[in-house]
């Protein structure tokens, strides 16, 4: 089974060992699924095991664990890239300053990649 987040769906919360999001629809438990996260100028995808799906007022919330380490990864450096472009235009709007993405990674890993949990690999 293939959801597709990124037309349908709304990421809700990405952590060290998976994510969760809203979906419109319930999704098996147990069912493998490919993720689509779009970032910039492209989508990325990532795979993973639903773990739990949860009514809530009409909807569904979606629990995913990743598939493997490389999945975890990938996932958190689109969260990376999402933080940075929002750090971008939060400083066009409040400073007025427009940075190139590039700029914008370079400060935002400056003040706060430090705060960025870290991803832990099981042996």
């Amino acid at each position: 089974m293939e959801h597709d987040v990124a037309r349908y769906d709304h990421l809700k919360n990405v952590s060290v060992g998976g994510l969760s999001f809203n979906s419109r629809e319930p999704v098996r438990m147990g069912a493998q699924i490919v993720i689509r996260i779009p970032v910039i100028n492209r989508d990325v995808e990532v795979t993973g095991k639903v773990v739990w799906c949860k009514e809530q007022g009409g909807a569904f919330e979606v629990g995913v664990v990743f598939s493997d380490f490389a999945e975890a990864f990938r996932t958190r450096m689109v969260e990376q890239i999402c933080h940075i472009e929002q750090y971008k235009n939060e400083v066009l709007l409040r400073e007025q300053r427009r940075l190139s993405s590039e700029q914008a990674a370079v400060e935002w890993i400056s003040k706060f990649a430090g705060s960025f949990p870290a991803i832990e690999q099981e042996e």
